[in-house]
């Protein structure tokens, strides 16, 4: 049993401007006993030498020159060619050395699982755990897909809009993606992604000493458009479902099977006792406990059911039972049962060695799938603990919805739930494809009403873990953001419901190379933190490279302070005599 400290335990000390979060007597232990360092934490983060005691002199010059270069248009928006141009010019090997000494060795942790391991221990030595996601990448002008949709929606509303294939979709590189986009070219690609997402998993195991996650995209794993598909039935099914019943959800609420029966008899004269109708009403509460759900989504993930038979609805008018949109071919159904088969065979290998893994978040037309997908993993693999993570974008106006309805459903069927919070990443693909089409703009007004909408969910989720028991651990959660706000509210709250980092519910997480101020203040000061690990061969990260880039670029305002905070600790190290710095870290993550 892990030893759980009384929220008296759990101070604010403010001295002078200085903010300080930290615990009173009690010393903390791992799991061997030993005592566990923690300083206390500066909630200014204005510390350098605290904030930067794990960094040698030359990896602060290297940062502030790689920051410092991505605030210029012209180096970041002709990345690209500016490093083919390199590679051309100084040929591979000083052209590898170029990058080691710059953006490869600011945002990279290495090339394989192997050269790695130093740079997880380190980690590791200055309290700071590792999410591990292998970082190759393909740089591609454009998708493989064709531009012509053969797949017709039954109507051109809003909702056909949205989940159409266009010009977007077909060449996502044109629109600076600060995520990855995975380009569909064949199941064989598919398959060698699967297999990476082994390998990292495998990583995790063997260097986080069970503390490591691995993040993974459904994008990957399959070919999009399946999930562009699925996701417009799962839009057509509320549409279905409210225009029956007048409620707004369609997986849980006021309408129990029997009601819904009754509405189909009673306002479209359909006459359910018809054997396929009759099937339809038995496979909405397929649980037997009385929950609205339209279809049986365990067949869809465990392959016991073909897509095609799955979403079959009763046509309202002739009371046929019909698809919900026009049928997948046989290709496209071995396509999507080789996704499925994919992602167990990931979330298998990662229970069976207790990795964790983080589903990643994607675009506004594939999410609602990759949601739905994720939490029949997390009903099928939570049984213990969280080891399937879901990814909440708090930029996206219905994400607050999006958690009510899933943490609902992670309730009545009684799984555990992990969800990772971000601000979101897609938003000028987005808010262009939105105005292109003619649908509701999907992302919220500004930067504040994005950061209320976090700290509504966090809030949100924060309320369950004590409701739920802080022993129980039924929620875990991390707030993967870089902003300083952010992180303080957050430990407010904590102190706030008194929950301790030692209840290990929360964890917090930043990116490899950037916000090192925050995410070190945090592990040094016995909170759970996290890196987002990249690793990869040069030549295979560099579009990750541009992207980071990109990234930088877009908060200039936070990487100009990161900057500064740098540039200061190196004038303190040479003011007082400390220019060469050895880090040596005998701090033990929690």
């Amino acid at each position: 049993m892990e030893n759980i400290e009384s929220s008296n335990n759990v101070l604010d000390e403010r001295i002078g401007s200085n903010v300080h979060y930290r615990r009173q007597s009690t010393t903390p232990t791992t799991e061997n006993d030993e005592p566990r360092r923690i300083d206390p934490l500066d909630l200014t983060f204005h510390n350098t030498k605290q904030a930067y005691k794990s960094k040698k002199t030359s990896e602060l010059l290297r940062a502030v020159f790689v920051l410092y270069l991505s605030q210029f248009d012209s180096l970041v928006f002709n990345h690209a060619k500016l490093t083919e141009l390199g590679r051309r010019v100084m040929g591979k090997r000083l052209f590898h050395k170029l990058m080691e000494a710059t953006f490869y060795g600011q945002f990279v942790a290495g090339k394989n699982e192997v050269t790695i391991k130093p740079v997880l221990d380190h980690l590791r030595s200055f309290g700071v755990k590792s999410i591990l996601d292998y970082s190759a990448e393909e740089d591609m002008p454009e998708s493989n897909e064709k531009k012509n949709d053969k797949r017709k929606s039954k109507k051109d509303d809003e909702t056909g809009k949205k989940y159409k294939y266009d010009e977007v979709l077909a060449r996502p590189k044109e629109h600076r993606p600060v995520a990855r986009t995975y380009f569909y070219r064949n199941e064989a690609n598919c398959e060698k992604n699967m297999d990476i997402f082994l390998r990292c998993i495998d990583a995790v195991a063997g260097a986080t000493y069970g503390t490591g996650f691995a993040a993974i995209k459904l994008t990957a794993l399959g070919r999009p458009e399946l999930l562009l598909q699925v996701s417009e039935v799962i839009a057509r099914c509320r549409n279905y479902f409210e225009e029956i019943t007048g409620k707004q959800r369609m997986v849980f609420g006021d309408v129990s099977p029997s009601e819904f029966q009754k509405q189909l008899d009673q306002r479209f004269m359909i006459n359910t006792d018809n054997e396929d109708i009759a099937k339809f009403i038995k496979r909405m509460d397929y649980d037997q406990r009385g929950l609205m759900n339209i279809f049986s989504w365990n067949g869809l993930i465990e392959m016991q059911t073909l897509v095609n038979d799955l979403f079959l609805v009763p046509n309202l008018k002739t009371g046929r039972m019909e698809p919900i949109i026009s049928a997948l071919t046989q290709e496209e159904e071995e396509m999507f049962r080789n996704m499925m088969r994919r992602l167990h065979t990931i979330a298998c290998v990662a229970t069976e060695k207790d990795v964790r893994i983080l589903v990643d978040a994607e675009q506004t037309y594939f999410q609602p799938a990759i949601n739905r997908i994720t939490l029949e993993l997390m009903r099928k693999y939570n049984k213990e603990k969280a080891i399937i993570f879901n990814t909440y974008q708090c930029y996206l106006k219905n994400a607050y919805d999006t958690c009510q309805i899933d943490v609902e459903l992670s309730r009545r069927q009684n799984f555990y739930f992990g969800a990772k919070l971000v601000r979101g990443a897609y938003q000028e693909q987005e808010r262009l494809r939105a105005s292109q089409l003619g649908y509701e703009d999907p992302i919220n007004p500004d930067y504040d009403a994005t950061t209320a909408m976090y700290e509504k969910n966090l809030d949100f989720f924060m309320k369950k873990i004590i409701e739920t028991g802080l022993e129980n651990k039924k929620f875990a959660i991390m707030v993967a953001s870089h902003n300083e706000d952010t992180v303080r509210y957050t430990i407010k709250r904590m102190q706030e419901l008194g929950i301790s980092p030692e209840h290990r519910v929360i964890c917090f997480g930043q990116l490899y190379g950037m916000s090192d101020h925050i995410s070190f203040n945090l592990g040094q000061s016995g909170f759970s933190v996290y890196k987002y690990v990249p690793y990869g061969p040069i030549d295979e990260v560099l579009p990750y490279l541009s992207r980071r880039a990109l990234e930088n670029h877009g908060v200039l305002v936070n990487a100009k302070k990161e900057r500064n905070l740098i540039a200061s600790e190196v004038w303190r190290r040479i003011t007082t005599g400390q220019f060469i710095h050895r880090p040596i870290g005998n701090y033990r993550p929690i």
